[in-house]
């Protein structure tokens, strides 16, 4: 009998509120099944810092708010064979795009000038910090996506599918059953 390779499976969570990672938990018992196919590398499930270069799916949730997302999103799009935007933000910009109708100047002064309970606010300037991108974007309008999972979040059952999916070799398709919005 031959042992098939597990496929690597690399995640993170980019400008988002990390609720997609909190629905691929809902998959619930279905995971120990999963790890029977695939093994984690860059996540929040593992700590792992850096997507190793032959990642066969990368899986992001959120949009792009600052320059270090943009480099992860560039990392894992040249590390991973499939990338698949998962939920609102990854393919819309989600809530973090409703500050795109603000110039970025005046929800810096609001935030750290205007605000009660800020005194002598000042607007971080270090260069630890990433500097933040005019817009909210969509993570396709940087790099090519591969799959799409929708909603906010989308159910476990629908990322159990996609990556069921992938696994057996099949094109992922999500019927209506799965694509629904609470």
């Amino acid at each position: 009998m031959t042992t098939q390779k597990k496929l690597k499976v690399a995640t993170t969570s980019l400008a988002g509120c990390f609720g997609c990672h909190m629905s691929f938990l809902d998959i619930d018992e279905r995971l120990f099944t999963l790890l029977e196919h695939i093994e984690f590398d860059r996540s929040p499930l593992t700590d792992i810092k850096h997507c190793s270069p032959d990642c066969d799916i990368g899986i992001i949730e959120g949009g792009l708010c600052n320059a270090e997302n943009v480099h992860v999103l560039r990392e894992f799009r040249k590390n991973c064979k499939i990338l698949i935007a998962m939920g609102a933000c990854a393919i819309n910009g989600g809530l973090p795009a409703q500050r795109n109708h603000l110039p970025l100047t005046t929800i810096l002064e609001e935030v750290y000038h205007t605000s009660p309970g800020l005194a002598n606010g000042m607007i971080p300037n270090d260069p630890e910090l990433p500097l933040p991108l005019d817009q909210v974007h969509p993570i396709h309008e940087v790099v090519k996506v591969d799959y799409f999972i929708p909603g906010c979040p989308p159910s476990g059952d629908a990322i159990w599918k996609v990556l069921t999916d992938l696994l057996a070799g099949r094109e992922p398709e999500l019927g209506h059953g799965l694509m629904h919005y609470d």
